[in-house]
């Protein structure tokens, strides 16, 4: 099973035995696509959930629905995050809460962050999800340039650019160093979009040469060698 391709968002099954195994493996992939991302083999979904590879296919046909059924309700959740930061009066101020948002989302574990930082055909929440991010964003830069907070020149493709180049190495700078280490490059990043930025101190410690080169190292595939 590739995941390539679209397909119909699958559905838990009516009948309490199937409805078990869908939860199983659901839960199980969730555990999984967290500790190795979402390359992670498909058998050690199914064998985590107790269940053969045949049940897993007749329940998910594709990865991407077994995507889809573990991350709907983040990814339903992440729009209205969105919603919430356009209503605010405070360009700024809800643009720098929303991209924070963002952030605690991506640093969650691996699985989430590839899902929210990479583009995966055939999930149809997913890309809903990426094209009102950019909107959010879009809406949020444009009402920052008119109250004079956001320097004209940051396009939304500047912004989305940088964000997911930044939020993709989260989960090698907090495995090398700490779980809210992504704050301090947030911040540098926000300051640089500030129109005439203030100077306030930069949020945790800089990273040493060590934990520098420990970054380094964890940056690349998400996936780590199973069993």
């Amino acid at each position: 099973m590739t995941g390539e391709g679209d397909s119909p968002r699958a559905t838990p099954p009516r009948r309490r035995d199937a409805r078990r195994n869908w939860d199983l493996l659901v839960e199980a992939a969730r555990e999984v696509f967290a500790e190795q991302g979402l390359e992670a083999p498909l058998d050690v979904i199914a064998r985590r959930a107790g269940v053969g590879n045949a049940t897993l296919y007749r329940n998910f046909p594709t990865r991407a629905a077994l995507i889809d059924a573990v991350f709907h309700d983040l990814l339903t959740g992440t729009m209205a995050v969105g919603e919430e930061a356009r209503a605010a009066p405070d360009a700024w101020a809800a643009l720098h809460d929303y991209l924070r948002a963002v952030f605690v989302t991506l640093a969650a574990d691996r699985g989430t962050n590839d899902l929210m930082t990479t583009h995966l055909e055939g999930i149809e929440a997913l890309q809903a999800v990426h094209a009102h991010n950019r909107e959010t964003v879009d809406i949020l830069l444009g009402r920052g340039r008119d109250q004079g907070t956001v320097r004209a020149d940051a396009t939304t493709e500047d912004v989305l650019f940088a964000l997911a180049a930044l939020g993709r190495a989260i989960p090698a700078l907090t495995t090398a160093t700490t779980p809210d280490a992504w704050r301090r490059p947030l911040s540098l990043f926000l300051d640089g979009l500030r129109a005439a930025p203030p100077t306030p101190p930069l949020p945790g410690a800089g990273l040493t040469t060590t934990q520098l080169g420990d970054v380094l190292r964890e940056l690349g595939p998400h996936r780590t060698p199973s069993s």
